[in-house]
């Protein structure tokens, strides 16, 4: 198995494309107790280097800890992925509560699926993640994930094309937060 690594703008942030599915849904893991549904994220977790994980429909980007440094870590979470990926385990319980679509209102679903078309995919692009949170009082509320969390041209997005493209399809828009 080869697994293909692409930096992102965040740098400390890491994309692994081992060429397979991953998640059926974008699913971001702050630590391990948040990573149960995964066993993938739970085995990246167990090494000390790893801060965050980040798993994408096919790709996998890891944030390391401050601490260490890309050319002495980069080779143990590749093979950690690889030993995984080559176990036969599934990377994601799918029947996790996480996974599942909740009713929504006309504006929110309008959202929803700006964020799903236009704007995730050019955010995955980079290792990273756009997921909404909520809509309320004409604020869009969203958590950055992967290499787009602490990323230090976030901002700009967030406000500049974000905030922007959602005033545009969605009149009811006044700003975009991340939380």
């Amino acid at each position: 198995m080869f697994i293909q690594t692409e930096v992102t703008p965040n740098p400390e942030s890491l994309k692994f494309l081992p060429g397979v599915n991953i998640s059926p849904i974008p699913i971001n893991y702050t630590d391990i107790s948040k990573a149960s549904n995964s066993p993938l994220a739970q085995k990246l977790f167990s090494l000390k280097c790893v801060k965050s994980v980040f798993l994408g429909y096919d790709f996998i980007t890891v944030t390391k800890q401050e601490d260490a440094e890309w050319e002495f870590i980069k080779a143990e979470i590749l093979v950690a992925i690889m030993d995984f990926l080559i176990s036969g385990q599934t990377p994601v319980n799918v029947d996790s509560p996480a996974l599942k679509d909740v009713d929504e209102d006309k504006i929110v679903k309008e959202i929803r699926e700006i964020i799903e078309e236009k704007v995730r995919p050019a955010v995955m692009q980079d290792g990273g993640d756009i997921v909404f949170h909520d809509f309320k009082d004409g604020i869009v509320r969203v958590e950055l994930h992967g290499a787009c969390a602490g990323c230090p041209s976030s901002t700009v997005t967030l406000k500049n094309g974000i905030e922007n493209m959602l005033k545009y399809y969605v009149p009811e828009v006044i700003s975009v937060e991340a939380i």
